[in-house]
């Protein structure tokens, strides 16, 4: 099949993938389609939790050993969000050092999450395994090396044919149980050797990515849910040791060799072949609040590393100022009471489910709106606002991904250049990085030993932590009452901005709109629709926060 051509089948009806796998928590997607091309989609959250009314009267410097556990997968940035909102509450300055144990610590988080999502949450949507069983590995091993300084044999990928093989015919596909396609799929295109090399590396990544978990431990004491934050700094002593930031340094530099060896050439000769999918999975406008913050600045978002900024139907050359007011939550089709759109401060979670399959209020995620407007947040905003801003590290990174390809700018717009933005953020914070490390010790040598400040919970205070999290824009609203109790709280996370419901205007969300127009070769198996929500990286168990305010109890309901 050629790079311009994707196969459609004639089929129009509805098509429901419920559950949709490889994601964290339970997400049901329903799309209608006419002649073979989705023409209308609704993302349904399915997942009731609860944690955000559970923190009300609590105290907000314990709030973050709480939030983080919303999501184990990106733990750290809850922790961050909420201590950056309760120093935004409290009004006062951070420690340089703290300011770089943070950035360095969110550095290898954003290492570690975007190489699992590329091989392990999202690859095996355009890899197809068993097609890897009819390939030369001499062939793939000179495709290795001839896009790849790593040293590989034909011995290395005859042992991965070896193990799939044994998967494949003792029927326990492990890992690749909901990718394995017997008789092929008409919607990969990818040769056996590119199938043999893809699958060998993800395999190879399994291991790479503890290690690059452990990494963020070495600072944060334990990987998920650090223990090194509070509301004034960090408390990792030892990180200022000398051994410390080596045992750290160590994991970064085999991790970033990783990236750059490994995950930047397999995401180039993947994405050469889809080209085709620059056409499918764009949205109009994106939102970003930049990330890592210079020593001393630590809630000033315009001197970010990365900066913030918005921009509307996608005009690169207009990039708009990022204003933390515009932002409103809508549940106008969510399963919840009311339909009033309400600032995050002002916001509220009272549970009103109606049925499964309801096409007026058919999810549990909230509709966050930025000047009543749908946007994407996650690393294709982030970088499309850098690339825009001439950003010394991202632009070059970009421009090397688009001749590469043989695309224009125009390319980004979509699931393909969603995947390729996730790789050059990637790779950008893993460059970025050694200019950190090199910033810290010097720091500590000029006999700076400081990383907390003692600060006192506020009282009647009310502030907000901004995140660039992995998968995007994450923000936590907090506010304090006059016996520095929360008074209220608010997560708004990347996976509502991108996956959330139609709004009061009845504007759908960033990936209803992405899925439309999207063509599906084959319905009862509809990989194309897996390609563009993976493309997200969404995160359902991040996206709910439900609970009974009277009684406390989490109501729980089966989907059949």
């Amino acid at each position: 099949m050629s790079q311009t051509q994707t196969a459609q089948s004639n089929y129009t009806g509805p098509i429901v993938v419920d559950p949709l796998t490889r994601i964290e928590g339970h997400l049901r997607v329903e799309v209608e389609v006419d002649n073979g091309i989705i023409k209308e989609a609704r993302c349904c959250g399915t997942l009731f939790r609860g944690l955000e009314t559970i923190l009300k009267g609590r105290d907000p410097r314990d709030a973050q050993h709480f939030t983080q556990r919303t999501c184990g997968v990106c733990t750290y940035t809850h922790a961050l969000a909420t201590t950056r909102a309760l120093e935004d509450a409290i009004n006062k300055p951070i420690p340089a050092n703290a300011t770089y144990i943070r950035n360095l610590v969110l550095g290898q988080q954003f290492l570690h999450d975007h190489l699992v999502h590329f091989y392990h949450l999202h690859a095996l949507d355009f890899v197809d395994v068993a097609n890897a069983l009819q390939a030369d590995p001499a062939k793939t091993a000179s495709i290795a090396t001839s896009i790849s300084p790593r040293k590989v044999k034909a011995e290395d990928f005859k042992q991965t044919q070896d193990k799939l093989k044994a998967f494949v015919e003792s029927g326990q596909l492990g890992p690749f149980t909901n990718a394995y396609f017997l008789g092929g799929h008409p919607a990969y295109q990818l040769s056996p050797e590119l199938n043999l090399l893809a699958t060998h590396d993800y395999l190879l990544a399994l291991r790479v990515q503890v290690e690059a978990a452990r990494g963020m431990a070495v600072f944060g004491a334990k990987n998920p849910h650090v223990q090194f934050m509070v509301g004034g700094g960090v408390t990792c002593y030892e990180a200022l040791t000398p051994e410390r930031i080596a045992e750290f340094k160590d994991i970064y530099k085999k991790t970033r060799q990783f990236i750059e060896e490994v995950y930047f050439p397999d995401l180039l000769a993947v994405a050469k072949e889809y080209k085709n999918w620059a056409a499918y999975g764009g949205t109009t406008n994106f939102m970003a609040f930049g990330e890592f913050p210079v020593a001393g600045g630590e809630r000033d978002l315009e001197t970010r590393w990365l900066r913030p900024g918005v921009i509307y139907d996608r005009k690169i050359g207009e990039v708009q100022k990022f204003d933390p007011a515009r932002i409103a939550e809508h549940v106008r089709h969510s399963w919840y009471v009311g339909a009033e759109a309400k600032t995050p401060y002002e916001g509220e979670t009272n549970p009103s489910f109606t049925k499964m399959g309801d096409k007026d209020r058919y999810s549990w995620l909230k509709a966050p709106r930025y000047s009543d407007t749908a946007m994407e947040t996650g690393p294709l905003a982030q970088v499309l606002v850098a690339y825009a801003q001439g950003h010394k590290t991202v632009k070059p990174l970009v421009d090397t991904v688009l001749k590469e390809l043989g695309v224009d700018a125009s390319a980004l717009f979509s699931t393909l250049g969603r995947t390729g933005a996730r790789c050059v953020e990637t790779l950008a914070i893993a460059s970025q990085m050694d200019t950190w490390f090199k910033e810290y010790e010097n720091n500590i040598a000029k006999g700076d030993k400081k990383i907390v400040e003692d600060y006192p919970a506020p009282k009647n205070a009310k502030g907000v932590g901004f995140v660039n999290a992995p998968r995007g824009g994450l923000s936590h609203w907090l506010v304090t009452d006059g016996d520095a109790r929360i008074g209220n709280f608010q997560l708004v996370v990347p996976t509502t901005w991108n996956l959330g419901p139609r709004d009061a205007k009845d504007v759908p969300g960033a990936a209803e709109q992405a899925l439309v127009g999207t063509p599906v070769a084959d319905p009862k198996r509809p990989v194309e629709i897996l390609r563009t929500i993976h493309s997200f990286d969404p995160c359902i168990a991040c996206a709910v926060h439900v609970i009974d305010g009277r009684t406390n109890e989490v109501h729980k309901f089966k989907v059949v």
